[in-house]
């Protein structure tokens, strides 16, 4: 069974990489958002690489820097498994230019074809994610933390004009018949992640339709039905929606093959208030909902996603993401033998 964690692809280098190999990482998913992100400062050549998210939606064909860090990945013993997109704005809300960034998306699959990468993760929800305050919890670490009650004081600026369900969902429809095919052609694979919060309403002023299952048994079962249209089966925001009948998804979405991969993380709370945690202190029974990915065909891989942040200097993402991998290689070991 296969652990994946997440690299800015600005930090992308052998230092990271042996890193993640080091404590048991078998897969990488390269973060494109934000223009490239990261934290490393560039310049003179690697300028020209940067902001490899903005020419991919330019419509350029990438597919070099693609198989250049698929190469790297590999390098270091492991497997680049994904890229990460959001779905475009122009695209979602059905803006003039839709169809010419549709085009742009395919293209983008065409390359990470070429390139030898099988999967997209996407996620489609213009607003973003939302959270307030965070919780203090142990040894003083934040936890990303949503309250509705806090965030109904303080909403942000709704979009104007609104978008509704209908129109989402009509969007939602044009894109998919439009870009499975060449995924399926590809032989990519794209993994849709869910709303967070999962919360079927407008929150900002565009409705949110990836947050319930039925929504998600509309978008893989009756809009594209297809072995290129899976989830990204966030346990985290399915636990937020569900609590514990967060098992029975897992059991439904697996059975159906509709899992790509698992942001595998813990919650405390669900929908109106919840709070993203250390992975062994929520309310989720870890080994229960891993053996039930086992028993219902699922063979990762598994990220932990997010992780609390430290209170201390000097301590960073890199230790939390250090503790949840070795206690998710601990349950695979216990779980898959």
């Amino acid at each position: 069974m296969y652990i994946q964690e997440q690299v800015q692809y600005a930090d992308l280098d052998d230092d990271i990489l042996s890193f993640f190999r080091s404590i048991s990482v078998d897969f990488i998913h390269l973060e494109l958002r934000g223009g490239g992100g990261g934290t490393k400062k560039r310049t003179g050549a690697d300028q020209a690489h940067f902001p490899l998210m903005q020419r991919i939606q330019a419509g350029q064909d990438c597919t070099d820097e693609l198989e250049q860090a698929r190469e790297q990945v590999e390098s270091q013993g492991m497997k680049l498994n994904n890229i990460f997109m959001p779905c475009w704005e122009e695209i979602a809300l059905g803006k003039e230019d839709r169809d010419e960034q549709i085009g742009h998306w395919c293209r983008m699959l065409e390359s990470l074809g070429k390139a030898g990468i099988p999967c997209l993760g996407w996620n489609f929800k213009p607003m973003g994610n939302f959270r307030t305050r965070s919780d203090i919890g142990r040894g003083g670490a934040s936890y990303s933390t949503f309250d509705y009650e806090r965030f109904n004081q303080n909403r942000p600026e709704p979009f104007d004009p609104p978008v509704s369900a209908d129109e989402m969902w009509a969007n939602m429809e044009t894109f998919l018949k439009a870009v499975i095919p060449v995924a399926e052609a590809a032989n990519v694979r794209m993994a849709l992640h869910p709303d967070d919060p999962p919360i079927p309403q407008p929150l900002a002023g565009i409705a949110q339709i990836c947050s319930t299952l039925d929504q998600f048994r509309r978008i893989f079962f009756q809009i594209a039905p297809s072995t290129s249209n899976k989830m990204l089966f966030c346990q985290g925001c399915m636990t937020e929606l569900l609590g514990m009948g967060v098992y029975d998804a897992i059991t439904e979405m697996a059975g159906a093959n509709k899992i790509e991969w698992v942001h595998f993380r813990n919650v405390k709370g669900q929908i109106p208030r919840f709070a993203e945690v250390f992975i062994d202190e929520g309310e989720v029974d870890m080994r229960k909902a891993m053996k039930i990915y086992r028993d219902n065909g699922f063979n990762g891989p598994f990220m932990m996603d997010h992780t609390p942040a430290f209170a201390h200097s000097g301590y960073t993402q890199l230790h939390g993401k250090a503790f949840a991998i070795g206690y998710i290689r601990a349950l695979i070991q216990e779980v898959y033998g």
